[in-house]
């Protein structure tokens, strides 16, 4: 009776890994397979600079940063959790750095559904490579530590933005690009 015990836990566990189906930050492993053929021929193409990559199918890659990178802090003292400055402007082309000074983890989140569907995809690109989540960057957690956004081809509007452990504590802004 232990073995099938055994067996049938050994088989969950495969199969939700299997099934999961979610692709972790930083795994830019792609796999297709050709089943036209009598036989399955699998291809693998791995992914490793800190850029998305193009692809036949029209994926949209990281728009580079052409004008003026705009430093905001992140910081977390006596008087709350906020970026500083939290509501801003930038022009198409513009990037903005956002750096830990105190309190972290920090991190910077975009809310889909304040986003356009047609510019989702390009945010998350510009994004790069470091998120864990779609339009959202990795925690950082020390002094210093930064995530670089570009808004490279991003169109003219406000685009809400906020920080995901302290969204409740209010630490949210407004970046405007003209």
């Amino acid at each position: 009776m232990r073995f099938y015990g055994f067996a049938v836990a050994v088989g969950v566990l495969s199969l939700g890994a299997c099934a999961g189906g979610e692709q972790k930050p930083g795994d830019t492993t792609h796999v297709a397979v050709d089943t036209s053929a009598a036989s399955t021929t699998t291809t693998t193409a791995t992914t490793t600079s800190g850029t998305p990559s193009p692809s036949s199918s029209g994926a949209v890659t990281m728009a580079p940063i052409t004008g003026t990178t705009k430093t905001v802090n992140m910081v977390g003292d006596a008087k709350g959790y906020r970026f500083e400055p939290a509501n801003f402007t930038v022009k198409q082309g513009d990037g903005v750095k956002f750096v830990v000074v105190s309190m972290g983890p920090h991190n910077v989140a975009f809310d889909p559904a304040t986003i356009p569907a047609a510019v989702r995809p390009q945010l998350d690109a510009n994004m790069g490579s470091d998120k864990m989540s779609e339009l959202s960057s990795n925690m950082k957690m020390n002094p210093g530590e930064s995530v670089t956004i570009s808004f490279g081809k991003i169109p003219p509007g406000k685009y809400p933005y906020h920080c995901t452990p302290h969204l409740a504590l209010n630490m949210k802004g407004v970046i405007t690009v003209q």
